[in-house]
């Protein structure tokens, strides 16, 4: 069958990306011919699985809802049999809420944000566009709907009239990690930090989003003199309070060579439908301090495999999850069960129960 997979824009850096390319290599190997759907030209290189094609939609088309409004007029042209989509769309057999519920992250946004802020957001024509699609989608639009977390299948059935037996939760899953060639005690060694330094990572963009500011004041209460806080991701540094205990390192490609060197992970997030740093990390063996916003909460036991806030902005709760990481000897003892459990959510398993919901 030729199955279409739909998704806007492109980044070489993107998860999204990865994961659809991925999706589309696991759909040749079952015998499908998956079709790319997208609004600009993807990298041939990026498409290098054999039988992936890019099926063109128009490269000048701007915004989600003009993408929205030509895909159905040029997609019937490769009579596909399947859409899966991962982009908010008027319709498609099947909808990945991957990025979640629009209307729930603008709810929770207002909570951090003057009044005025969120009445502009509410009439900025962007969201407005997404909350249209995402009513279409979840009144009876999408088919079936693939949710990465169970706080996702929940806000879609508190928010709109979907049938929650149609609604699949597949959490996302990530690849096998690669062992940095280096050693840990020489990546540490070349980013300048002391045998006995206490080193907390955090990774990403969207830094209002997932709660940076947060993760700073909490280091700054904890009080740690040998506590380190790396900031992997792209963001206006000034915007943040200062510590001269947060180092920025900007985007980076080599996060696993960080993963390597950090103590702890921690992203006291807004919200995250569910973060693949926060898997990743586990699966590198890290302890995860996350916050309840986060559908990767959910496969956390929190004290056993990291900790979990119930409110971003407790910064007397995060400093306290910090302080109790700080142990070289807890985080030596609970690593075989954090890698163990990072192994369970593969990319492998995920692309497995995906394909299992695809028509045979």
């Amino acid at each position: 069958m030729r199955i279409g997979l739909v998704r806007r824009g492109y980044s070489a850096t993107g998860g999204a990306e990865a994961y659809l390319l991925r999706l589309a290599a696991a759909l040749g190997g079952a015998g499908h011919e998956p079709i790319i759907f997208s609004d600009c030209k993807w990298p041939e290189a990026a498409l290098k699985q054999p039988g992936v094609e890019l099926g063109q939609i128009a490269w000048d088309v701007r915004g989600a809802m003009e993408f929205a409004n030509v895909f159905p007029q040029l997609s019937p042209k490769y009579d596909c049999g399947f859409i899966l989509s991962l982009e908010r769309i008027w319709a498609c057999d099947a909808f990945r809420a991957g990025d979640g519920v629009h209307s729930a992250w603008l709810d929770r946004r207002a909570k951090y944000e003057p009044r005025w802020k969120t009445f502009l957001r509410r009439w900025n024509p962007k969201h407005r566009q997404i909350l249209r699609l995402e009513r279409t989608l979840f009144s009876g639009g999408a088919g079936c709907v693939i949710a990465n977390s169970k706080m996702v299948k929940r806000e879609i059935e508190t928010h709109f009239p979907y049938p929650a037996d149609r609604i699949h939760v597949i959490y996302n899953g990530v690849p096998s990690p690669a062992a940095p060639t280096d050693s840990r005690a020489e990546i540490r060694r070349e980013l300048a930090l002391a045998d006995d330094e206490y080193v907390l990572l955090f990774a990403g963009s969207g830094w209002e989003r997932k709660g940076l500011r947060f993760a700073i004041d909490a280091l700054n209460r904890a009080r740690l003199p040998h506590a380190t806080l790396f900031v992997a991701g792209r963001g206006k540094s000034r915007a943040m309070a200062g510590s001269e205990r947060v180092r920025f390192l900007g985007p980076r490609s080599d996060i696993p060579r960080l993963l390597a060197a950090a103590d702890a992970f921690i992203l006291p997030t807004i919200y995250d439908p569910f973060s693949n740093a926060c898997l990743e990390a586990l699966a590198a063996g890290l302890p995860v301090i996350t916050t309840r916003a986060n559908g990767f909460a959910e496969i956390i036991e929190p004290g056993i495999h990291g900790e979990v806030i119930d409110q971003p902005h407790d910064i007397d709760a995060l400093a306290s999850a910090i302080t109790r990481w700080d142990s070289p000897e807890k985080r030596a003892a609970i690593r075989p069960q954090l890698l163990a459990l990072g192994a369970q959510f593969s990319i492998e398993e995920n692309l497995r129960q995906t394909l299992a919901l695809l028509p045979k």
